[in-house]
């Protein structure tokens, strides 16, 4: 089955780090990417995203699908930019210096590429870290930590929940796929993409029947147990934040004030090589 911001259980250092203290980690990181296109930052930050990726013993073959559409918005996101602004990078880096033409206005310099390399960088420090959140972290107790930091209970337990669902959709619709193919419905990759977006659109309704179904389910059993009616409530999964968890806050909130520093001192976000 195709993982789709599954939590995967693995013995690795990341996976013992507590829910909020990855979620904290998660904004001081994203913080830093986007704010700053300091390059030297942004490629230290792409190494050590990978090296903690490693760290977390997540495979390639884990996030596959994920990776496939990260690269295919990299993409996209590349080609637009510079389909409608071939020179965004000569304003902002103030020299033009052009390597060769293509059609009409579209010219290709040394600045819109260096740009684009920027571009590429902030997306590939964030989205490893971003899919390192969600692959290592549980459900509950990352619900138990964001109430310890102040997040009402009953939010918290919402985006538990959610989490926890985003599998059983998957599944769900995996067994309506096998269920219309068993039927005669073509679509694999024999039939043409036309026809296999109609036969998946075929599943919507179905499956939104049976998550209608399972959310009547999930709310008549919490209302039954009294869900919400007192104001604190106990967690299973709960756990304080350890040394490592205070270590690793610190950490990324020292690399988002890195970034803003290096911005402060460098005149701006941009670092210019051309200069």
């Amino acid at each position: 089955m195709i993982n789709l911001f599954n939590y995967i259980d693995r013995p690795s250092p990341i996976h013992r780090l507590t829910g909020a203290c990855k979620l904290v980690c998660l904004i001081a990181w994203s913080l830093a990417a986007m704010t700053s296109f300091y390059t030297p930052l942004l490629i230290a930050m792409t190494a050590a995203a990978l090296v903690l990726f490693r760290i977390a013993k997540l495979k390639l073959s884990d996030i596959s699908f994920m990776l496939g559409i990260m690269f295919a918005y990299i993409l996209l996101n590349n080609v637009l930019i510079f389909l409608f602004s071939p020179e965004h990078g000569v304003g902002i880096y103030g020299s033009r210096t052009v390597l060769f033409s293509l059609v009409g206005p579209y010219v290709v310099t040394t600045e819109q590429l260096f740009y684009h390399l920027n571009v590429i960088l902030k997306n590939a420090c964030t989205i490893p870290i971003v899919l390192l959140f969600v692959c290592t972290t549980n459900p509950s107790e990352f619900a138990a930590s964001l109430n310890r930091i102040g997040v009402s209970y009953r939010v918290s337990y919402a985006v538990a929940l959610a989490l926890r669902y985003i599998p059983d959709i998957q599944r769900e619709y995996r067994d309506i796929s096998l269920a219309q193919q068993a039927r005669g419905v073509e679509m694999s990759r024999k039939a043409s993409l036309v026809n296999r977006l109609k036969a998946a659109s075929a599943i919507l309704i179905p499956l939104i029947l049976s998550s209608m179904d399972r959310i009547e389910t999930i709310s008549n059993a919490m209302e039954l147990r009294g869900f919400g009616k007192g104001p604190r409530r106990t967690w299973y999964s709960g756990r304080a934040f350890s040394r490592m968890d205070w270590a690793c806050m610190a950490a990324c909130c020292l690399l988002a004030g890195l970034s803003l520093l290096l911005t402060w001192r460098n005149g701006g976000r941009y670092f210019n090589p051309f200069v």
